[in-house]
């Protein structure tokens, strides 16, 4: 496959030219904007300040409000699991926010109301506060029913009136921004349109800028893409290459120094045996001897690792039963494994990618996750076969811009499969790696497992 052409002509200097206009026309209308509003800030500095400012120390009074509205629901919510008493603090919070909220709008408020009103609110808080104090007396008396009577009958209905007066204020202080908003609206009514004009121009400006950035976008993304599927090619055809090795060095190392080795090992034993009992050389011999057969065992144990010859005989449930106890032994760390379902055939080149998903979990878990157990999960669903490898370790430090190959790997398997394969913290703070597989990317001319015989 011939990889796609890259040589393409940078957008660069087209962006940079509709940067360069784009700025200039802003800033020549920020100019004119700026010469016509000089009366308006002189209007607006601090009338629309203090306005402004009021206006927030009244939506924080009526936020005040409302949190005590919500306190009021949960604490007649019966299944709420604290006492009434523990609400004590947060009204107390809310007192001291509102007095202060309050203290500050007298301050700034440019929609001065009357004195009834003003001694109204300041009596309304004063009655709500006092029937507050006596609410949480009861509650802490261990009077909760007579508590939350107090106050379906009387703080909500005094919290009711409180707000009503608050949102007076609030409507009184709008009406007076409406006003400096009517005489503001005239001097902008000036320049209106000018501003149609500026805008049309700018979007026009912007609308080809964007149409020339898409172009370029969808050229980039589409090379982009054709050198993500030559990526994918590479890695499966170095993955298939990888494994072929393998196959090949397994097999080398089972029939060709398997075969050497027992045979030399039975010939030191008949040698072992013409010598005489007791001497030195049918020592040597049988020493020779054991060295021989241990090397053979550990020939055979490399090959399986390389390649589990019962992948191809036995089938995948059988090698990953066989596979743990092994790594419990040479790691040192135990494996809860459970299954489930009903198994169905697996294919064999799809076995090899799910039984090298798993010794690279597992390798992760021995290498990064510091604990000593581990848990194997193999499932077989209706429409699917589902490999779950799960730790309660470190998790995952990953380094922004780094990916360990492993991980890489394992998803090229997972995509060599037609599957999905997911990297997940659990809540213990472990990983989680869970390899989900369709079932009908599984059958192929296989026999059923449970056929099998194991290899030997």
């Amino acid at each position: 496959m011939q990889p796609a052409p890259l040589r393409h002509r940078s957008p660069t200097a087209g962006l940079l030219l509709g940067l360069i206009l784009t700025l200039a026309a802003v800033v020549a209308y920020s100019y004119y904007i700026t010469t016509q509003i000089r009366g308006l800030r002189r209007f607006q500095s601090e009338l629309a300040d203090r306005n402004r400012k009021d206006s927030l120390q009244l939506l924080r009074i009526q936020n005040d409000l409302n949190s005590m509205a919500l306190a009021m629901r949960d604490m007649l919510d019966r299944d709420e699991p604290y006492p009434l008493a523990a609400w004590s603090a947060q009204f107390q919070r809310l007192h001291g926010d509102l007095d202060d909220a309050l203290r500050r709008e007298e301050q700034l408020a440019v929609a001065q109301s009357s004195p009834e009103q003003r001694e109204y609110l300041r009596s309304s808080l004063t009655q709500f506060w006092d029937a507050t104090e006596r609410t949480f007396a009861l509650a802490r008396s261990g009077k909760e029913d007579e508590a939350r009577g107090e106050i379906r009958l009387s703080l909500q209905a005094r919290l009711a009136a409180l707000n009503t007066a608050v949102s007076r204020l609030l409507v009184q202080n709008n009406e007076s921004e409406e006003q400096a908003a009517a005489h503001v609206g005239e001097i902008y009514a000036r320049v209106q349109h000018q501003v149609y004009v500026f805008l049309s121009a700018t979007l026009a400006a912007i609308l080809l800028t964007s149409l020339y950035v898409i172009r370029s976008n969808r050229q980039l993304f589409a090379q982009l893409a054709t050198l993500s599927e030559q990526r994918s090619e590479l890695a499966q055809k170095l993955i298939a290459m990888q494994e072929s090795v393998l196959l090949h060095v397994s097999r080398e190392l089972h029939d060709e120094f398997g075969q050497i080795l027992t045979a030399m090992g039975a010939m030191l034993s008949r040698a072992g045996n013409h010598a005489p009992e007791g001497s030195t050389l049918r020592a040597d011999l049988r020493e020779v001897t054991e060295i021989a057969q241990s090397t053979l065992n550990n020939v055979r144990s490399l090959s399986q690792a390389l390649h589990p010859v019962m992948l191809d005989e036995a089938g995948l449930v059988p090698t990953i039963e066989w596979y743990l106890p092994t790594v419990e032994r040479q790691a040192g760390i135990k494996l809860s494994y459970g299954k489930s379902g009903s198994p169905f055939p697996v294919e064999n080149n799809a076995a090899v990618h799910i039984y090298r998903i798993l010794q690279e979990a597992l390798n992760n878990v021995i290498r990064h996750a510091g604990v000593r157990e581990a848990w194997v999960r193999l499932q077989f669903l209706p429409e699917a076969l589902q490999l779950e490898v799960e730790d309660h370790g470190t998790g995952f430090q990953s380094t922004p811009g780094k990916q360990g190959i492993g991980l890489v790997a394992m998803r090229e398997r997972a995509e060599l499969v037609g599957g999905s394969i997911l990297f997940q913290k659990t809540i213990e703070g472990g990983t989680r790696v869970r390899l989900v597989v369709p079932k009908n990317a599984l059958l192929g001319n296989t026999v059923s497992e449970q056929q099998r015989e194991p290899h030997v």
